[in-house]
């Protein structure tokens, strides 16, 4: 049995996680450590049990140290982050005191609990980041692995840039026994409406326009959450102290193929269930017109990455992982779950119109 502390938990990955680990290790103990950010949503968490949320700060060194305490925690596994690249040009500075602030405060109280007064017994010390901190690829570019060098070019992917390199320190300097992963581009249940797949969808289905950068010729590698989830537990089991694994998806795809996809879903859906045009009548597809018509090019972004792409080898042979989904089915389990929650993101559509 593990005592957990899930930073970010409340949040997209984190939240999929929670639920994911709630179902392989039912006796384990997690408490969720959220600050509640916009992206934050405890509802997120409906319908587990013995999950724990704690509503505070991972700057909070002392918080997380009486966490780790009064809980027995040997296991972080850090999600919390910002994460929006927009949103990172804009106001870069909480992305620096979240993800490399934060991250440093986790550490600190990790070190202090596990190895400054610790026993010596097991630990881990799991820290979730981006295949962003990479850069950028051109379009024969070999993918990124494990042993590319850093190259961040948003201050997003700076600060975790900065943060992955922490947590490599102590590692190496302190002897923590930590664990990293680097992502691709995450899609899901509980995905807030401001990245690209859930804010397309939603538009699509209020009749907004769908603006794309540029030439919707940058390529990302697309990973459905759960399997993300999968290999972050192949990790957490199985993994090597100290080292890195990068998880992918194995979907190198332009985002124009990605917004077709949308498009081609959703006026399938509506053409084989009329009760959709009802729920929506603002979409496209309600009216008898193809959702395409939504798509707008917009000035690409500022420092906008060319192409993500994933070199997974080495979780694959080390520890046996496999992503189960490939793009058409994850996606289509998606538009499933995002067309039956309407109670779940309404909300969070009402609550940012009332905020605009």
């Amino acid at each position: 049995m593990a005592n957990l502390i899930v930073t970010g938990g409340a949040g997209f990955i984190g939240a999929n996680f929670v639920h994911h680990w709630r179902a392989v290790s039912p006796d384990d103990s997690i408490v969720v450590l959220d600050i509640l950010t916009y992206a934050g949503n405890p509802a997120n968490l409906d319908g587990l049990d013995g999950v724990e949320l704690v509503v505070g700060d991972i700057c909070d060194t002392d918080l997380v140290s009486t966490l780790i305490a009064d809980h027995a925690v040997d296991t972080i596994i850090h999600f919390a982050a910002e994460s929006h690249v927009d949103r990172s040009i804009t106001g870069p500075d909480a992305f620096v005191t979240t993800n490399v602030i934060g991250t440093h405060s986790l550490l600190k109280a990790a070190k202090t609990a596990w190895l400054d007064k610790g026993s010596g017994k097991p630990h881990r010390f799991h820290h979730v980041s981006t295949d962003e901190v990479y850069g950028s690829l051109g379009p024969d570019d070999a993918a990124f692995s494990e042993t590319t060098a850093y190259s961040p070019n948003s201050p997003y992917s700076a600060s975790k840039a900065g943060s992955d390199h922490l947590v490599r320190a102590y590692h190496h300097t302190f002897g923590l026994e930590t664990t990293t992963s680097n992502c691709s581009n995450n899609y899901g249940p509980f995905q807030f409406p401001e990245k690209l797949i859930p804010l397309f969808m939603l538009n699509a289905l209020s009749g907004r326009p769908l603006p794309i950068y540029g030439d919707g010729m940058n390529v990302r590698d697309w990973l459905h959450v759960e399997d993300h989830c999968q290999g972050i537990e192949r990790i957490l089991r199985k993994g090597r102290i100290g080292e890195t694994y990068n998880v992918g998806g194995g979907q190198e795809l332009p985002n124009i193929q990605v917004i077709e996809e949308i498009c081609r879903g959703i006026d399938a859906k509506f053409s084989a269930d009329p009760e959709l045009a009802k729920r929506f009548p603002d979409a496209p597809a309600a009216q008898g017109r193809q959702t395409a018509e939504l798509k707008t090019y917009v000035e690409d972004r500022k420092g906008h990455d060319r192409r993500y792409a994933i070199d997974e080898r080495k979780i694959r042979t080390e520890l046996n992982y496999e992503p189960a989904r490939d793009f058409q089915q994850g996606f289509a389990e998606t538009l499933d779950w995002y067309l039956n929650r309407e109670d779940w993101w309404q909300p969070l559509i009402t609550k940012a119109k009332l905020a605009a």
